[in-house]
Parts: structure tokens; C-alpha cells; sequence
């Protein structure tokens, strides 16, 4: 079956980026820091904006972001900062870059008491992908009770921007929940 033939979710439409993304990595269970501390900051940057708006300056973040190193990011002053805010190439949102910066103290923080970010992060979820089974968008909740419990300890914690919403998209983005529709080629592939 090719490309074009596939059934899957809408969401991606006909766009070619998007339907990579949805393709390859969304929904994917995510156990490297890096990657998880990427979508993160992403999905955070996300907060009002489509997905696809991220996706399209996603290259231009890792640039802009020194690859999602957090440890790089945490040390980020006011200089680097008003720079990122001159940076047409990303999403020029003051307190969404502050945001970035302080996140990455924090998980670097979170990376010292739990071993890994990772293992903070799927206790939310006992570890383990939560499996739905959706079969319309309309049904694909915005948040959820996982979501909810994330959003409050990070918040607790001090991290920006992580709402019970943006937590759901990152558990989305990071496979915490597979929520590739019942019809979805992926959907039975993501284990």
C-alpha cells in the first residue's frame, strides 16, 4: 500500500511535513531526554498556535535552541534571550522564551532527582502507553486525568507553560497515549 493509500488520521491532511510527522514519530513511545525535553519546549510553544505552525519552524527552533540541550539552554542570558526574540525563524513570544529557559533548569533538576527525565515523566502513566480507541476526532479529549496530575506536579514544580491541555499534547507527541484513530494504519502499529 503506498503513501497516498494509507488510511489514517485526518489531522495530517495533504501536507507532506505533517503527514511525516504523523507517519513517523507522533504517538511514538519517546524514552530519550533529549527528544522528550524537545517536545516539550515545542508543545509549550504550541500553547494558541496550530501544530503545523511549530512544525514548519522546527528546524529553525534546534537551531535557535542549541538542539534542545537543556543544559546549553539553562544557561541562556538576557543577550541570547533578546536575540531569540529577534529570531523571525521561530515564535518571537517573550514569555514563551523565558519559559524555555526556566523549563530547562527545571528538567535539568528533574533529570538529578529522577535519574531521567524519562522515568519522572511516564509515572503519569504507569509507565506504559494508555491505548484508546477513538474512531472520530470529535471524541479525542483535550486533557485527561493523566494530563491533569502531570500538569499539577510540573506545575508545583515551577515549569511554565504546562497546562493540563499542553501536557495532553505532549503525551500525545511523546506516545503516552496513542490516539491515532481505530482506522489508522498506525494505530495498530504503536505498541
Amino acid at each position: 500500500m503506498s503513501a497516498k493509500t494509507l488510511s489514517r488520521c485526518a489531522w495530517p491532511s495533504d501536507d507532506a511535513l505533517m503527514i511525516k510527522y504523523h507517519d513517523e514519530e507522533w504517538g511514538v513511545p519517546l524514552h530519550d531526554d533529549q527528544k522528550l525535553f524537545e517536545f516539550m519546549i515545542l508543545d509549550a510553544f504550541q500553547a494558541g498556535l496550530s501544530w503545523k505552525t511549530v512544525l514548519y519552524k522546527r528546524e529553525n527552533f534546534r537551531k535557535a535552541f542549541s538542539n534542545f540541550d537543556a543544559a546549553k539552554i539553562a544557561k541562556y542570558n538576557d543577550k541570547k534571550i533578546e536575540a531569540l526574540l529577534q529570531d523571525a525563524g521561530i515564535i518571537r513570544n517573550r514569555l514563551k522564551v523565558h519559559a524555555a529557559v526556566n523549563n530547562a533548569k527545571l528538567f535539568l533538576e528533574v533529570q538529578k532527582e529522577f535519574g531521567s527525565f524519562d522515568k519522572y515523566i511516564w509515572q503519569f502513566t504507569g509507565h506504559k502507553t494508555i491505548k484508546n480507541k477513538w474512531s472520530e476526532i470529535k471524541h479525542v479529549p483535550a486533557r485527561s486525568p493523566e494530563s491533569d496530575a502531570m500538569s499539577k506536579d510540573l506545575q508545583k514544580r515551577g515549569f511554565k507553560f504546562v497546562g493540563s491541555t499542553i501536557c495532553y499534547a505532549f503525551m500525545q507527541a511523546a506516545g503516552m497515549v496513542n490516539d491515532h484513530m481505530v482506522h489508522c494504519y498506525r494505530y495498530k502499529q504503536i505498541k
